[in-house]
């Protein structure tokens, strides 16, 4: 069994924040209309990708009835058709749709993860719920060394990766960088974190985020993670 693989499974069967258990066991018992034939995963949900990933993508955490129902990151939900529509189209992805961990899609140079890996009642983790999953983000980083690039998906994820990469010694600037739509933090050489708006409807709907400026994020990513790479959008 690979580390990561191990690591997926610790992670699945955690139990550590009782709100949190709670809350997610109960979404997969009640379900929704629309999925009410449909078992839930109602646990804990890994990160997926390629293990040799140059990109990270880390989240705020599972949709109650997107990743809480199908078990992998982003998928089943708008967020996630719209972040694997884009990394399709960036050549990180091998399909544009996200239904189940079992459609075939794979990822290629990306990995996907969450701050937080259950679904929290409206979608606000607390600061402890965020603190103890942290040491699971920890491990994952360690297990992809070839990451130099990490693109944050909301203001939560962002705070997240920087104060990780902050507290493991790495030169994060001071002060530290304000949260906005394709703000770029160069950590050093090698590593970059990136910005982004979540991918929610809360912010497609209104036109927060668009199609456009949420490729213009995996352009950059590109850019930054393969020097030289002639790969440009589809």
């Amino acid at each position: 069994m690979s580390s990561l693989t191990a690591l997926a499974a610790e992670v699945s069967a955690c139990r550590r924040c009782p709100r949190l258990v709670e809350w997610r066991e109960q979404v997969a018992r009640t379900k929704r209309a629309a999925y009410a034939t449909e078992e839930y995963w109602g646990r804990p949900v890994p990160g997926f990708g390629d293990p040799a990933a140059w990109l990270v993508v880390v989240g705020l955490a599972p949709g109650a009835h997107g990743s809480n129902r199908t078990g992998r990151m982003f998928t089943g939900d708008a967020s996630g058709n719209l972040l694997y529509g884009a990394l399709h189209r960036a050549g990180l992805a091998s399909q544009p749709d996200s239904t189940s961990r079992r459609d075939g899609l794979t990822l290629n140079g990306a990995w996907i993860t969450a701050a937080v890996r259950c679904a929290p009642p409206k979608n606000r983790p607390t600061t402890g719920e965020r603190d103890a999953c942290r040491p699971f983000l920890e491990r994952e980083w360690d297990l992809l060394p070839d990451r130099r690039v990490v693109v944050a998906l909301g203001a939560f994820a962002f705070s997240v990766v920087l104060r990780l990469l902050r507290d493991r010694g790495e030169p994060v600037p001071r002060p530290v960088p304000r949260f906005g739509h394709g703000a770029e933090v160069p950590i050093r050489p090698g590593l970059t974190v990136l910005a982004s708006y979540h991918p929610s409807q809360q912010n497609t709907f209104t036109g927060k985020l668009t199609e456009q400026m949420f490729d213009a994020i995996w352009r950059r990513a590109c850019v930054l993670g393969r020097p030289g790479d002639s790969h440009r959008l589809r």
